[in-house]
This record gives C-alpha cells, structure tokens and sequence, in this order.
C-alpha cells in the first residue's frame, strides 16, 4: 500500500535524506550530497528560501519502506517581483515506479493549490540558489560537477507522462584546458583596448567593497524578463559570500571594471570539489574532513558558477575576457578542465560567448512547467 506522508518530524527530514543512498547505491556516476548540509536545507533556520512562503516536503513509504520524496513551495519574493503566482517543485527522487511519482506530484500540487499557486516550475533549487536546479535530461555519461544536478535518464518520462511540459533548458558547458584558442586571446586584447576595460582578481582583502561591486554588477546584469531569477539582496550576496570563502581560490574569480572604475562584469569559479565529496560518502566526521583537506589540493577539474555583464557591456568581449582570464588562471594552477554550469538556452550572449571561448555544450539541464 502506498501512502503520501509530510515530513514533520527529525526522523522524517533523516529519512528524506538517507533516500538517495539507497537509490543510487549502484551508480558509478553519483556524488552523495553531505548529509549535514542537506539536513540544514530542509530547515528554515538555515535556509532563507523556506521563510520567503508556505512550502512541504512529503515521504511516499510502500511497504514500509520510503520509495520517493519530493519539496514543494512558493516563493513569494519571486512571485512580487514577476508580479505571477508560482510554485515551485524540488529534490523529487522515486524507485522506478511511475505510480510513485504520480502520487509525489499529487501531493505536491494539491499543496501548492491549496496556498494559491497557478502554476508549477521545477525542479528548482531548495535554497534558491545553484544546487539541484533543474533535471538533467542529456549529459548522464559521468559525475555531476559541483551542485549540478544529477538523476536517472527515465525521471523525465514521470514528468512528461504527468502533463509536466518543457518551460526552458539550463546548459552545461566543458572545457578542456589544453590549449586557450588565439582566437580568444586575440579577441580580448584587441576588446580591452577598444573599450578600455579591465579585469582583476578578486581582492581578499577588502571583501566588503567586493560585496558591494557584486550587488551592483547582479542589479544590473539580472533580466527582468527572466522566469526564475531576481537579483539577490545585499543581505543574500553576503551570506553567499560568507558560505564561499573556506571554499575559494582568489585567483579563479575575477572582476570587470571600466575605465572609470565602474564594476561591469564578474565570475565566480571554484575547484570542482565533488571529485573530493565522493569519497566522503556524504560525512564530514569523524574521517570525511581529514579526507576533504587531504584530497582538496588534489582536485583538477574547476567549476564556473556565474558569469555576468551589466548591459552596457554586452557585445563588448568583456564576457569573453572574463573567460579568457579564467581559463588562464586554472591552467597555471594546474586544472586540466572545468565545467560551465549553467547557461540559460535563451542568454544567446553568454552561450555564444562560452562557444566562442573554447567550450563545448555537454549537458542539458531542464525546467518544467504546468498549469494549475
């Protein structure tokens, strides 16, 4: 017998995240999530996302067992902004039973009805920020970069077969190190002269003033016309931050200015640490932190998390030097390859740009949507 339950309970949060070991037990290819993080998405204490609207993770158990879970919300911020009345759906996973999976969404729908909602995306991120958002439907020949997501090549068939339709794909970008086209290098220098633009290493040492260049590159750089996304607040961009540092390698992050001074672009990268988490199995203690400082210097393979250029700037190389400049930073600190993840297919500048500079589309990561 098959039953939806809530999740209410500290039990019940463990349970939600124990799930995905026992479905990807026998994947060569996933990376398990750390458990203390996971636990601390599923809390509003931690998780800002979760105090911005009413939201509710269920558990589908049969025979006793968990076989599926899902999350559900809205985010009212998003929805002001959008002036729409949108839910969000997250973290779905099922055993390979559509039955299963029907019954998950049900449950969530009907929640997200019952507090207002018109129609549903997802899956979207739990915090609202890079990790888990949207379902990977081509690329599934190896490990999922750093927060990328990851999932079964038959999840899109519960979505599809559920009435679930394509709302936008989201791109994954490779790129090999091996050799920096000429093409690009010549292309940025001839760019920087022409439109007398800079570009540097973040400055550690004055992390506030960088705090600030990257809200006003984020206001400025952020589409209104975009479904999922608002530029975050000053007290978001300094959470971010706070929760990077440990994490960051100054050298892969850079910063645009113009001539006079004026933040116009920036890109955050870091060292692809889930090739260190998968051997953590998910703990930090009491051998997963002695294996992650172990290992972490070991890690050859970068992750580029955002790229953005403020209008003004766009068709001006400053996308271009941007990657220029990181490619050449991670191939002197000896990366060997990165992923780009990811790209909306509708951000044609960004995606020509990461064409342009060497990378090549590897995976697709999709938004669904359906009408209440």
């Amino acid at each position: 017998m098959l039953e939806i339950v809530p999740v209410t309970t500290a039990k019940e949060r463990r349970a939600f995240v124990d799930l995905v070991w026992q479905l990807y037990k026998d994947d060569p290819h996933w990376v398990p999530p750390l458990h203390s993080d996971m636990l601390k998405t599923l809390s509003p204490k931690h998780n800002a996302l979760l105090r911005l609207g009413p939201n509710c993770y269920f558990l589908a158990r049969q025979g006793g067992k968990i076989v599926g879970r899902i999350g559900c919300g809205i985010d009212t911020l998003l929805n002001k902004a959008k002036n729409q009345n949108l839910g969000y759906i997250t973290l779905f996973e099922s055993i390979q039973d559509y039955k299963v999976a029907e019954a998950l969404f049900d449950a969530a729908l009907d929640f997200l009805r019952a507090h207002g909602a018109a129609k549903v995306t997802g899956p979207q991120s739990p915090s609202n920020g890079d990790d888990y958002r949207g379902l990977l439907v081509d690329g599934f020949d190896g490990p999922p970069a750093l927060l990328a997501s990851y999932n079964p090549s038959w999840y899109q068939d519960f979505f599809v077969k559920y009435g679930f339709t394509k709302q936008f794909d989201r791109l994954g970008f490779w790129f090999s190190l091996d050799e920096i086209p000429e093409k690009l290098v010549r292309g940025v220098e001839l760019a920087q002269k022409r439109y007398k633009f800079t570009v540097r290493p973040v400055d550690m040492k004055n992390i506030e003033a960088e705090i600030l260049a990257i809200k006003h590159i984020t206001d400025k750089s952020t589409p209104d016309e975009w479904p999922d996304m608002i530029s975050p607040s000053l007290e978001e961009v300094r959470a971010e931050v706070k929760k990077l540092l440990p994490l960051v390698v100054p050298e892969l992050i850079y910063i645009a200015e113009a001539e006079d001074g004026e933040p116009i672009g920036l890109s955050i990268a870091l060292p692809d640490y889930n090739q260190v988490i998968r051997r953590m199995n998910g703990k930090l203690f009491p051998l997963g932190w002695a294996k992650f400082l172990y290992f972490k210097n070991k890690v050859r393979l970068a992750r580029l998390f955002a790229l953005m250029v403020i209008p003004e700037y766009h068709r001006k190389g400053v996308s271009a030097a941007l990657y220029r400049y990181s490619i050449e930073a991670a191939k002197k600190l000896g990366y060997t390859g990165g992923d780009a993840s990811s790209i909306h297919e509708f951000n044609v500048k960004i995606y020509n740009d990461a064409l342009g500079s060497g990378g090549k589309e590897y995976r697709r990561f999709r938004i669904y949507e359906l009408t209440l």
